[in-house]
């Protein structure tokens, strides 16, 4: 039993254990970094996307300043877009899992993707398969974008063909313990491979640290395969390599795949909705203060803003029929949101509370429902959202009385 070849197996499996908890140790330590830069990142977003709207709503259709602005809000969304990334990829946000047939993410990904690489680079695809999985499309397809990018990153020199396929594959119990998170069963497997220039042998094992890369400065971040591992390993799949110098690289994806369809929701694309009601409005960054107060004017409601959640509380204490609704940023000095939504709630039970945040390790949104809060909303908050969640929480507190 405890021959040479059991010794040397016992090793390869230790290594390789040895090498996982590693993984995880990178992991979560760019994870905690992540949820340190979210809180105050978002709220720099906040400022700039959303006095930028406001910028939009004062100027004339027409005005030449209307196209700068555009440009300062696609810039905004793909800075909260990347902080999205960071926190997937270190799993400290959850995803928006619903039904999904990745065959449709697929292809509008390749549109997208031929207009954007060399035509020397020919793409060719077998994505009929029509299997579900639960998972955000949105993050799906930018597991696909980061792939594909660096797929004809590694042909731009000499071209080449980029081949994406989708098909069942079925895991056994042998391949599932060798990629934790990952059960047995029916999956779809997403295979990205291309003719490039392959990854050298020493390198293969860092491809998918945070910040690993072997581009020159400025045409990669490091951050593209970190995300890709985070999202696949979020939708409880996997993801496997194998690459040869000179000949390629092929990317395997394995995602559960859903026995059961369920109907999946329509975008609301209504009118943003507005409204006369009362709100305290509380956060401590008072560019945030002064913002939301602009923002939530517009949309009709009568505000009181304030920067100091103690204030906030008194003013609740001294009048609690003076407002209708309270917003409120969780991350703040002396009082953090959630325990004045708490207090706020002890003086008066039917207060409808909204509580925001760039980013809380300590509250997320069931811990928030189970306390009475009535909706939780991730920052930057633009303008449509905020109303649209504001004007739903309002209306069913009306039709709860």
């Amino acid at each position: 039993k405890n021959g040479p070849w059991n010794l040397k197996k016992s090793s390869r499996n230790g290594k390789k254990t040895e090498m996982q908890f590693r993984q995880a140790q990178k992991m979560e330590a760019m994870g905690t970094l992540a949820g340190g830069i979210a809180h105050d990142f978002n709220n720099i977003l906040s400022s700039i996307l959303g006095f930028t709207e406001l910028a939009q709503m004062q100027v004339p259709e027409d005005h030449e300043i209307q196209s700068d602005l555009a440009e300062i809000l696609h810039a905004g969304n793909r800075a909260k877009d990347l902080v999205q990334q960071i926190l997937t990829f270190s799993r400290k946000t959850n995803l928006e899992l619903k039904p999904v047939q990745v065959k449709l993410v697929v292809q509008e990904a390749l549109r997208l993707l031929r207009a954007s690489i060399p035509t020397t680079i020919d793409i060719r695809k077998k994505v009929e398969n029509q299997s579900l999985v639960m998972g955000d499309p949105t993050q799906i397809h930018q597991v696909l974008m980061n792939l594909c990018t660096n797929a004809a990153h590694a042909m731009q020199e000499t071209g080449g063909e980029l081949y994406v396929d989708l098909s069942d594959a079925e895991i056994d119990h042998a391949f599932a313990d060798e990629h934790p998170g990952l059960k047995p069963g029916p999956h779809l497997k997403l295979t990205v491979s291309d003719t490039g220039c392959g990854i050298p042998p020493h390198i293969v094992h860092q491809i998918f640290d945070p910040f690993f890369t072997t581009k020159t400065k400025g045409e990669g971040t490091g951050m593209g395969l970190s995300v890709v591992h985070g999202i696949v390993t979020g939708h409880g799949g996997a993801v496997t390599v194998y690459s040869e110098p000179n000949k390629g690289t092929i990317f395997n994806l394995f995602f559960p795949v859903i026995k059961r369809i369920e109907p999946i929701r329509e975008i609301d694309d209504k009118p943003i909705p507005k409204g006369t009601e009362r709100v305290l409005f509380v956060d401590d960054e008072s560019t945030i203060v002064k913002l939301g107060q602009q923002v939530l004017e517009s949309l009709g409601y009568t505000v009181f803003a304030c920067s100091d959640s103690m204030e906030a509380l008194e003013h609740i204490r001294r009048d609690p029929q003076a407002f209708d609704l309270l917003v409120t940023d969780m991350t703040m000095p002396h009082m953090t949101g959630d325990v004045l939504a708490r207090r706020a709630m002890q003086i008066r039970p039917d207060l409808p509370v909204i509580l925001c945040t760039g980013f809380s390790s300590r509250i997320d949104e069931n811990k928030a429902i189970e306390m009475g809060i009535r909706a939780f909303v991730s920052k930057p908050i633009l303008r449509a959202a905020l109303a649209r969640t504001i004007r739903k929480v309002l209306d069913n507190q009306a039709d709860e009385c």
